[in-house]
């Protein structure tokens, strides 16, 4: 007898797609809190997850949408973020050149010379450097990994429904 969580997948696979998505989101929060601020790029690999997020919650919601065009869409947003997390991976290998902005993290304030001390004292977050990495493969790498794994599982299940 299977877990009904490990059946999950197959039994719901838009559901599934945005556990995921939501797993991996709170994954790049949770080393956020633990002091890996995201450069630019890393910004950008969130967004996809975001939409992701927001079309498994309205595909759950209402059960009556098709699936299949929802397993496409998810399948596009994954490959998507797949892409940039490959280019950030390149960026940060050297492989090419990055963006030419880099970015810090700044609390708001009423002051404008606290604002301004703040915007001085920030650190620069590099999008070519890599802040992480476990075996080699840095976070955006295993994002890339994630994030194509997604891509491959969605459009599998579109294939089969």
């Amino acid at each position: 007898m299977s877990s009904p969580l490990l059946s999950m997948p197959q039994r719901d696979p838009v559901l599934f797609a945005g556990i995921a998505a939501t797993v991996i989101l709170a994954g790049a929060f949770g080393f956020q809190l633990a002091g890996y601020h995201p450069c630019e790029m890393c910004w950008w690999q969130r967004y996809p997850y975001m939409a992701i997020m927001a079309v498994a919650l309205i595909a759950s919601a209402v059960p009556t949408l098709p699936r299949k065009p929802i397993l496409l869409l998810l399948a596009l947003l994954f490959l998507v973020d797949a892409g940039l997390a490959g280019f950030h991976v390149g960026v940060e290998q050297r492989w090419w050149e990055g963006i030419t902005t880099c970015s810090g993290m700044v609390s708001v304030t009423d002051s404008v010379n606290d604002a301004l001390a703040a915007i001085m004292d920030a650190p620069l977050i590099r999008c070519d450097e890599i802040a992480w990495s476990l075996f080699g493969i840095s976070m955006a790498g295993y994002n890339f990994l994630l994030a194509t794994a997604m891509t491959v599982f969605c459009l599998r299940r579109y294939k089969n429904s």
